[in-house]
């Protein structure tokens, strides 16, 4: 019984007891999604840029209920950067998150090489509106095809029936549902909600770069967010987000580049409260890490 198939067949009848698979390489991954299709499972997969922390293993947690399989994959794609310097600085953890996603009973990992995932680096375009031109598209111009062009070759390799993605990252999320329905994508996407840690602060990998002082001071966004929330109905979006910018312009250690309230579907700004999903999208700087967030309203 060669690999693969053992290794399904341990999966079907012995969840819990398989080790996590990594691998490097698009034909290995590709075998086993095979495998897993062939047996009539259903993958689930999380993509992420490894510096693992507790909200990357509730994805993975979300996934095992509602799969047959799940796989990860650990890639810092450096076309969705497009400061050079932060994709230096990206924390780099692969060992221990190996050991996270072991331990939170992942069942495969994709962690290649960028010359496995780009062999000749092109990166697509794509113009789906003020979902991916506005805020995150204005401030990082290219970021979106960056990541449109990655999520694509990831889907293409895993083959996954569903993904799972953060909703921190609200407004990727957003820009991925548009590229999967563009495309003609067959992967159900599904959004998960974002995981804070004591105080508020929204985990995220580059939490890793703030020292113990701008930690602290990085918990005014949350502070914000959370009392915009609380007031809204005593206030318009627009006198909303002035007071919220005005309330984060005097926090200490905090460079505000923008918080505006939009449509959580559309992104295009509001009025008034009529619309489904208002959401409140920070995004700024605590000494030299940039800093996203957001709350629905």
């Amino acid at each position: 019984m060669n690999f693969p198939n053992f290794y399904v067949w341990a999966l079907t009848f012995f969840p819990t007891l398989v080790p996590l698979a990594v691998f490097e390489t698009i034909k290995q991954t590709q075998h086993w999604a095979n495998e897993i299709h062939h047996k009539g499972g259903v993958i689930a997969f999380v993509p992420t840029m490894g510096a693992l922390h507790l909200g990357h293993i509730s994805l993975i947690e979300q996934a095992k209920m509602q799969s047959d399989a799940v796989i990860s994959s650990i890639f810092v794609n450096p076309t969705q950067f497009n400061n050079a310097s932060d994709l230096v600085k990206y924390p780099r953890t692969l060992d221990k998150d190996i050991a996270m996603l072991e331990e939170a009973g992942c069942h495969a990992l994709f962690a290649p090489d960028v010359s496995e995932v780009y062999p000749k680096v092109q990166k697509g375009q794509w113009d789906f509106g003020p979902v991916n031109s506005r805020l995150e598209g204005h401030f990082r111009p290219g970021h979106f095809d960056g990541v449109c062009t990655v999520v694509k070759k990831l889907f293409e390799i895993v083959t996954p029936d569903k993904a799972f993605f953060g909703e921190k990252d609200f407004q990727q999320l957003a820009v991925i549902r548009k590229l999967v329905d563009y495309e003609g994508m067959k992967v159900e996407v599904i959004g998960c909600p974002t995981l804070r840690e004591m105080g508020g602060l929204a985990m995220s990998s580059r939490n890793m770069r703030l020292n113990e002082s701008e930690r602290k001071e990085a918990l005014a966004v949350s502070r914000v967010l959370f009392k915009m929330k609380e007031i809204k109905h005593h206030h318009t979006p627009k006198e909303l987000e002035k007071q919220g910018r005005a309330e984060l312009a005097e926090a200490k250690g905090l460079q505000l580049e923008y918080l505006e309230i939009v449509d959580g579907d559309t992104f295009e700004d509001i009025n008034d409260w009529s619309v489904k999903r208002p959401v409140a999208l920070f995004a700024g700087y605590c000494g030299g890490v940039r800093l996203i967030d957001n709350i629905m309203l």
